[in-house]
């Protein structure tokens, strides 16, 4: 078997890390079972790399061993039982720990219900789903289900928080010129779910004989709170009940209003007596710093007084930087038995963070604390191992239980559907917000992202065919993959043209910001390393930018591709390379420097010396995109289907779009794509329930 194996890491079928941990199992197992432990243990490791945090023995199948051809699958097989037989025979190996029969032990793997794991990750999925459990069965302060006086406070500070405005309906009336446009409007922008409950004559009476946006306040006594439904306070309300909580949104949903508004009732809640230590972190720089400047940016409208407001952090931070990494070193400064110092912890693009970082954070925690998720389920999962946001988000359908029910409905005076069935105690932790503010009807963007989501390629289709302004869709040819080429150099005049005019590196990196050149894969015309070539020599071609033989050159573009805690460079992180400012030259002579924008978004320079791995990115993959959002996305998918194109990354992809989109794909391929669903091998979700 070792040897067969070793064929395929010759073929690149398998990593060399694959088969050196099969080598290693096979010389701790007994000659009898050497064989078999050697392929599921190179099996466990391959698709670990993939991304599953374990492998589903029940659901294997000769054809699906590697993604092999079925001839050679089975000729791997030989010699070896068939896979059925495979769950019962490894329960009882040296190597492999069951946790049915009660035999966990130090082991390089474990099996449990049918799923075979390597240790370290089966260990990250207990922990997380037991760290889970255990605060979603807290409601954080206990008196919240009980005190009168406690939901008092937190129902008012909602009112006060979540306030029933009327400004935009009265600027939008003036648009609507029948009764059936401004019904619609009404329900659209005061959030009317129940319109059977609403007496429409005397809303359209209210509505015709309005002069003045005070007048609409007379909505008040027309339409009944219980018929309406604020997806944003429903939230609020479930995080101020929950020790965990989860809020999950598409994009312009209002995920980082709705939280600045959570922890301004929290701070109102605490009063003077103890104002919450609030800590605010995202798995990336990028999603670092554009998490400051969101939260910045809604605290500053946020209707509460000034002392509320100071309580309210608007620095954010990498999650590696609060765990304290130590460089060189998987471990970090915190954990169970050194855990962070803080109250509230909120965690942005949580659908970024992988098991085992999920796992560190979790454990770090201290007792009491409350956790907030923040992310979309919809897009791409990790880079890494697992899918934890979306395994978590699983039971998003089914509603909140009847004692969760009745608290929510009691704080925001909605009617929240609960139920009396037995529910995950996660359930009563959710809240999915629905309602997009930045993409609206006469929006192709979110329309398009919509139907996407659908999985079904004909809405897909009849978004392209309605004419929207907003999206763009060319079939690729040689001529339009030119195309494709020239607009994205063009494009790129703005940051290019800001670092001539010797502007501040802040206004650089916003120009460059702007835009960005969004592929599925790594190599190829296609890909990250063909475009990032071709658009860099199209640049020189037109004298933007002069690299000759020097690798850094004014105006050069870089993403970090490792981290380096040292110098605090992480995964992701973008910089541009400019001459630094004459008040920093050293004896005259202005030297290049790299500036990054920090996760506290302040702006910082390093010598290129300095700089740990990275790559140009002109372009850049979908995957790193994530945190990310571009006034004008250019995406481009590969002129043929590959198993990489998913509807998340697809989804992932178009909503990286602030303002317009530019996707040069084949329909088939869109088709396709669409179609696909990425699913990653896990047990979270069953150890939630």
């Amino acid at each position: 078997m070792l040897k067969r194996l070793q064929a395929l890491t010759k073929q690149g079928v398998l990593r060399q890390l694959d088969y050196q941990f099969a080598k290693f199992v096979a010389h701790h197992s007994p000659a009898d079972q050497a064989d078999l432990a050697a392929l599921v243990a190179a099996l466990a490791s391959n698709e670990l790399g993939k991304g599953h945090v374990c492998v589903v023995l029940d659901a294997l199948s000769p054809q699906r061993l590697f993604s092999l051809p079925s001839r050679v699958a089975i000729e791997l097989l030989e010699g070896v039982p068939e896979p059925s037989q495979w769950g019962e025979l490894l329960s009882h190996f040296a190597v492999v720990s069951s946790v049915q029969t009660g035999k966990v032990q130090a082991t390089p793997l474990v099996i449990e219900h049918g799923r075979l794991y390597l240790s370290r990750y089966w260990q990250f999925e207990q922990t997380v789903a037991n760290k889970i459990l255990m605060m979603a069965n807290n409601a954080g302060a206990e008196d919240v289900r009980f005190s009168t006086t406690a939901l008092n406070v937190m129902h008012q500070a909602l009112d006060d928080l979540f306030p029933v405005t009327y400004g935009y309906l009265y600027e939008a009336l003036s648009t609507a010129t029948t009764t059936d446009a401004r019904q619609r409007l009404v329900c659209d922008m005061l959030d009317v779910v129940k319109p059977e409950q609403v007496d429409w004559t005397k809303v359209e009476h209210i509505l015709v004989n309005t002069t003045s946006q005070k007048d609409l306040s007379q909505l008040d006594g027309v339409i009944p709170l219980d018929a309406c439904l604020n997806w944003q306070k429903v939230a609020a309300a479930v995080a101020l009940t929950r020790q965990f909580a989860v809020i999950s949104g598409g994009p312009g949903t209002g995920k980082t209003t709705t939280v600045a508004k959570l922890l301004a009732a929290l701070v109102m809640q605490a009063g003077d007596e103890h104002v919450p230590n609030i800590m605010l972190v995202a798995p990336t720089g990028k999603a670092a710093a554009r998490l400051t400047e969101s939260i910045s940016s809604a605290v500053k409208s946020l209707p509460v007084e000034a002392s509320v407001k100071e309580g309210i952090p608007t620095q954010s931070s990498t999650i590696h930087r609060l765990l304290g990494a130590i460089p060189g070193r998987v471990e970090f400064r915190h954990h169970k038995d050194n855990p962070l110092h803080l109250d509230v912890l909120v965690v942005d693009e949580a659908s970024m963070v992988d098991l085992p970082m999920m796992a560190r954070l979790l454990d770090a925690m201290p007792a009491g604390a409350k956790l907030i998720l923040l992310g979309d389920r919809d897009q791409l999962a990790s880079v890494e191992a697992g899918a934890v946001l979306g395994d978590i988000c699983s039971f998003a359908n089914q509603g909140y239980s009847g004692s969760q029910g009745q608290v929510l409905s009691l704080l925001t005076g909605y009617d929240l559907h609960s139920t009396s069935l037995d529910l995950s105690l996660v359930a009563d932790c959710l809240c999915m917000l629905q309602k997009s503010y930045r993409f609206h009807a006469q929006s192709g963007i979110g329309q398009l992202a919509k139907a996407i989501n659908s999985g079904r390629p004909a809405l897909v289709e009849k978004v392209w065919q309605q004419g929207f302004k907003d999206i763009h869709h060319y079939a690729l040819s040689s001529d339009s993959y030119q195309s494709m080429i020239n607009q994205v150099t063009t494009f790129y005049y703005d940051y290019l043209d800001a670092i001539a005019e010797q502007r501040d590196p802040n206004l650089v990196l916003d120009a460059f910001a702007n835009v960005r050149l969004l592929c599925a894969l790594r190599e190829g015309d296609f890909g990250v390393v063909g475009l990032n070539y071709r658009i860099e020599k199209e640049l020189t071609h037109r004298g933007k930018i002069n690299p000759g033989d020097d690798t850094w050159y004014q105006g050069r573009p870089i993403m970090i591709t490792r981290n380096d805690h040292a110098v605090g460079l992480y995964n992701g992180d973008i910089g541009i390379t400019m001459l630094e400012p004459e008040t920093d030259a050293v004896d005259g002579v202005r030297r290049l420097k790299v500036y990054f924008e920090m996760p506290d978004g302040t702006i910082r320079g390093f010598l290129p010396s300095r700089i740990p791995e990275h790559e140009v990115v002109y372009a850049m993959t979908i995957h790193k995109s994530q945190g990310s959002e571009f006034a004008d996305t250019v995406m481009v998918l590969p002129n043929d289907f590959t198993p990489i194109l998913t509807r998340e990354l697809i989804y992932t992809g178009i909503t990286r779009a602030k303002a317009r989109l530019y996707l040069y794909a084949q329909p088939d391929v869109i088709r396709r794509s669409v179609q696909v669903r990425t699913e990653r091998a896990s047990g979270l979700s069953e150890l939630l329930v």
